[in-house]
């Protein structure tokens, strides 16, 4: 399955899961009825074959293949090495690959002197000093307070590595850590929850999810324990028994075949409502996928058992065919608008206010690239405030020559990844803030219906430029971390501008204007390397810190944007748990701080980023 064969190509032979349904019946009446099993040996045959049958360079031939279990390669194929080939692939096509090349049974467990003596997990609900999801808050602020972070800026000046963690088989390590007081939980690329002590790194207790973890855990109160809350990359949402690892319940919020889950789940009242998203606008790669068909939405589960309470799609109206493209593949839609970011909850209005994607297929509809405020009771949409009317794009807009699932006139693709901040300024007002890969920062009022207050433009905006994963504020400003990655692709790579993206901006609340803005770093001559500040950012009394693709992770004084520390991940580490690790760019959920520690995971190989499989845990020196 080599890249330099299959990227040249990008006409893999997909299927549409909704093209069985009576929306798409009436034009594709020869797909109609239940498709075969997807034929293991065969895909192989198409898609694998000519490259590990005949390796050369680095690529392993079959017979190392064979010797692999098929757990170890449907990761690699996942979220691995593989990933920027096979996300084409619909899950099961992947899974039948696997199964045919690979040897059946689960993959080996961390190695017995990876575990603590006491693998007992404690959870305190009294201890204020918990960074537990997105955000120490529900305000999604990412502002962790003095007397729960523990650090002053004279501390943050001093920081040195506590110890290292690394994720066994993986190349990225992109999830954020929940962490209440000494407890520490954290998914990884390979799909494995973990617990463990934050004194030394040692493990309690792993489990093993269906697919890639990217988003934070939520841990809450549950009985006489708790439970501990998460997706995944396969459209998965898993509870667990937080103190033992047990499976309490696991459900799939959205039947539709191309669902991931990225956003951390909010939690209120007994009820966790799950943000969803999808890779279908990558299936628009191939001229035969009947383009497109998922609709974002917010979906309300019991935290007890799982059942359903509300779901609100974005999209109200189900897709339903518009016509074909010149490839005479049909076109449907409307589509799109997935939710990224995790959820703000408002306590104060009973609101939860979201953020939306773009739409993947036209026609284009109101609440793409839009904040959203739903009532918390019942999910009911109160207000929609777009950004960016008629954003209609797909994948296939972004290759060299159009293909022919892109739409007519089709969007810059400047949606919303990251979640809405609630913020109360000096004065007393409160903001919803929201930052777009437009490169615009928002400030909304949530008491006149997301009306804007003001608006920043902080880059230049792009596919993977603005703000992508987060800001952070305290009471003055708002914190925005510029990606503005410029990648390239050719038939055999795709690399990263190590010239272009990167700065940190510092915004002041109650106007918006700039009161600093950082200059990116230089890359200077480090292979595979970008200045972009993609990362989500956090923030404690006097410092924010940014991670960056350059693989550094640097705190910056809020006074004036002065850097203080810089630690460079890219490099081995030696590990806690015995395996071998290395650190990369930093990207997605980016560093959080609590009870005088701060965690950052390092390792992202999107869009040619360094890769990396390591959890760095930093203290002040002492």
């Amino acid at each position: 399955m080599r890249l330099t064969a299959l990227l040249t190509s990008l006409v893999w032979t997909t299927s549409l899961s909704l093209a069985q349904q009576s929306l798409a019946q009436a034009s594709l009446a020869q797909k109609s009825g239940n498709p075969a099993a997807p034929n293991g040996p065969a895909l192989y045959e198409k898609r694998c074959a000519a490259c590990h049958d005949h390796p050369v360079d680095r690529i392993p031939p079959r017979a190392t293949l064979e010797g692999m279990n098929s757990a170890r390669i449907m990761r690699t194929l996942d979220f691995g090495a593989m990933m920027t080939v096979a996300y084409t692939l619909k899950r099961d096509e992947r899974q039948a690959i696997a199964d045919f090349i690979g040897k059946a049974g689960p993959e080996p467990g961390p190695a017995p002197e990876a575990y603590c003596k006491d693998r007992s997990v404690t959870i305190s609900d009294s201890t204020g000093s918990a960074w537990n999801g997105w955000s120490p808050s529900k305000e999604n602020t990412r502002f962790v307070p003095a007397n729960a972070a523990r650090m002053s800026v004279d501390q943050a000046r001093h920081l040195k590595l506590k110890w290292a963690f690394g994720f066994e088989g993986d190349i990225s390590a992109m999830a954020l850590p929940a962490m209440i007081g000494s407890q520490i939980f954290i998914g990884s690329a390979g799909g494995l929850m973990h617990a463990i002590r934050a004194d030394t790194g040692c493990l309690q207790w792993v489990f093993q999810a269906i697919g890639p973890i990217r988003a934070a855990a939520v841990v809450v109160p549950l009985g006489k324990g708790h439970a501990l809350l998460f997706g995944d990359l396969t459209g998965w949402f898993y509870a667990l028994d937080a103190e033992t690892g047990k499976l309490l319940w696991k459900k799939r919020p959205e039947e539709h075949e191309a669902v991931r889950l990225t956003g951390t789940p909010a939690v209120y009242n007994g009820v966790v409502m799950v943000p969803v998203a999808s890779w279908e606008e990558s299936r628009a790669l191939n001229p035969d996928y009947p383009c497109c068909t998922f609709r974002g939405s917010i979906v309300a589960l019991r935290v007890r058992d799982g059942a359903p309470v509300w779901k609100t799609y974005l999209i109200p109206e189900p897709p339903k065919v518009t016509g074909k493209t010149s490839a005479g593949t049909a076109t449907l839609g409307p589509s799109g608008a997935g939710v990224w970011g995790s959820p703000t909850v408002d306590l104060k209005r009973k609101l939860l206010y979201i953020t939306s994607g773009d739409n993947y297929s036209k026609p284009d509809t109101a609440n793409s690239d839009s904040v959203l405020a739903l009532e918390l009771a019942t999910g009911k949409i109160m207000w929609s405030r777009q950004t960016l009317p008629g954003d209609v794009y797909n994948s296939a807009c972004g290759t060299a020559k159009k293909g022919s699932n892109c739409p007519d006139d089709s969007g810059p693709d400047h949606d919303f990844g990251s979640a809405a901040l609630l913020v109360k300024t000096a004065a007393g007002r409160d903001l919803i803030l929201a930052g777009q890969k437009s490169g615009v920062v928002y400030a909304l009022d949530p008491d006149k219906k997301g009306e804007i207050v003001w608006q920043t433009r902080v880059g230049k905006g792009g596919i993977v430029g603005g703000v992508q994963w987060g800001m952070a504020s305290d009471a003055q400003n708002v914190y925005a971390a510029v990606s503005d990655a410029v990648f390239t692709s050719t038939a055999s790579s795709r690399s990263l501008d190590p010239n272009a993206g990167g700065g940190l901006n510092a915004l002041k609340l109650e106007d918006g204007s700039k009161v600093w803005i950082t200059a990116p770093q230089p890359c200077g001559s480090r292979a595979h390397c970008s200045p972009a500040q993609s990362a989500a950012v956090t923030a404690i009394p006097g410092v924010v810190f940014s991670g960056s693709l350059d693989g550094h992770l640097r705190g910056y004084t809020t006074e004036e944007g002065k850097v203080i520390w810089d630690f460079d991940t890219a490099r081995e580490f030696q590990t806690v748990n015995g395996v071998k690790a290395t650190g990369g760019s930093i990207d997605g959920a980016g560093p959080m701080v609590m009870n005088g520690m701060l965690l950052v995971n390092s390792g992202y190989t999107r869009y040619g980023g360094m890769p990396g499989n390591v959890l760095l845990a930093f203290e002040p020196e002492k």
